[in-house]
């Protein structure tokens, strides 16, 4: 047996029997003298058990008991399960011992056959509650806390410890899902985690709290330098990742956005904390992405809720997409339904046309990597189509696009430019391409 045991008596005696015992099978073993230090050694050490002695001068093993809890509490450690001893008969006190938490209770003089016994009882089943304890706290595919434990973890954290609370999302993950699978969405999800993992630090604490959604506490964090030090370097390596996973040239603008607050280590409101965390997150969702935002509070000193005209040009300046760039749209299948349906609406409305066209991407060669291909293709649409117009990659190698205003004479010039700029693209004709198109009228 390797099990690590902490036997704290005031009694020389007892401490030396105990030690005797145990380290004749195998155990490691650490004798105390006091409550005091064991709290002194709780805080840098843990053993597999306590055997802790009831009657002890300056701080007896019950209120010792109740400060180790409370310091295993503060700290999110695992309790340490914890066996009383005493050298009374009294069943009252062995109530009391099991009432305040313990695992078990053992007399004085030890009987060896019984004190190995509970000894080996105890650890086993604490390991036992243990592994489904931690099982239930944590999100079974990138091995972060869950949304309950972090946010019970994290919220103690933030009103107790200095340092920075961040709310992290990924840019465009709905499109890893849907141009190439769920499997591959959980795949870059798994890498993620790898990558938080490589740049943080033991104190830090990390949560996944949505599908795609983190948050994190970060201790001792306290300067925009550091946040934004963390975040650069998390969208590296993301992106080294997601290349990794889908090929160079996927096209899909992956990386990571977040929103941060800092805590001073007084008693504040987490929702409160979370709340402008979260907000400052919308702000870089809605202005540029890959980049972070820090809460300072001016913005509620500069604007009256009163003044519905400041209300609108803040919204206003939220909505605003700054880094969308000049081509055209590139949307996920939710994203690209909801658009599809209103230029719908608008075109029975107005009574006007938009043309739908398809391109397919095709190849009979063996050995070539389609996806790499689709995502230079991909930035092809972008770059030389109109900012009016969207794009739906509808299969690895098809792309579906609405062109608002456009006839069915003019759509033939579009295709024919498309597929010229793609053969400069393409010098091996390694693929073809091929369209067809449809109008969507204002009689459908």
């Amino acid at each position: 047996m390797n099990d690590w045991i902490v036997v704290v008596d005031d009694e020389e005696l007892s401490l030396t029997n105990a030690r005797n015992l145990l380290k004749e099978q195998g155990m490691k073993v650490s004798c105390l003298r006091s409550g005091d230090n064991l709290l002194r050694f709780m805080e840098n050490n843990e053993p597999d058990l306590i055997l802790l002695d009831i009657l002890m001068p300056d701080m007896d093993g019950f209120e010792t008991f109740r400060r180790l809890r409370k310091m295993e509490e503060k700290a999110g450690k695992i309790p340490v399960p914890v066996i009383f001893l005493t050298g009374e008969n009294d069943s009252e006190t062995e109530r009391r011992g099991l009432n305040a938490g313990a695992s078990d209770f053992i007399r004085k003089p030890f009987n060896k056959e019984i004190l190995l016994s509970r000894i080996g009882n105890t650890i086993a089943n604490s390991k036992a509650i243990e592994s489904l304890t931690e099982e239930a706290k944590l999100d079974k595919l990138t091995g972060f806390l869950n949304k309950a434990s972090g946010t019970t973890r994290i919220s103690g954290l933030c009103a107790e410890t200095k340092g920075a609370l961040l709310v992290m999302d990924l840019d465009s993950f709905k499109l890893v899902n849907d141009l190439f699978g769920h499997d591959c969405g959980d795949k870059v999800l798994v890498a993620f985690a790898d990558v938080v993992r490589r740049n943080v630090r033991t104190p830090d604490v990390v949560s996944r709290i949505g599908g795609d959604e983190f948050m994190g506490f970060f201790a001792d964090m306290d300067s925009e330098d550091d946040v934004a030090a963390l975040i650069q370097r998390l969208n590296k390596d993301l992106m080294i990742e997601a290349d990794a996973l889908m090929g160079e040239g996927h096209g899909v603008p992956l990386g990571i956005s977040a929103g941060a607050v800092f805590t001073n280590g007084e008693a504040v409101d987490y929702q409160t904390l979370f709340h402008h965390a979260d907000n400052s997150l919308y702000k870089v969702k809605q202005n540029g992405k890959h980049g972070y935002e820090i809460y300072t509070g001016k913005e509620e000193e500069e604007q009256s809720g009163d003044d519905l005209e400041s209300e609108l040009r803040r919204v206003t300046t939220l909505m605003e997409e700054r880094g969308a760039g000049n081509g055209a749209l590139l949307l996920g299948q939710a994203d690209f339904t909801a658009n599809y349906r209103y230029i719908r609406r608008l075109t029975r409305r107005y009574r006007s046309v938009t043309c739908r066209l398809l391109f397919s991407l095709n190849t009979e060669q063996e050995g070539i990597d389609i996806s790499e291909a689709a995502g230079r293709f991909s930035e092809l649409l972008q770059n030389n189509l109109r900012r009016s117009d969207i794009i739906f990659r509808c299969r690895p190698n098809q792309f579906f696009i609405l062109l608002p205003g456009l006839s069915d004479q003019d759509v033939q010039g579009v295709a024919d430019r498309i597929t010229d700029l793609w053969k400069g693209n393409d010098p091996d004709n390694a693929f073809d391409i091929r369209y067809a198109h449809t109008i969507l009228s204002f009689e459908e």
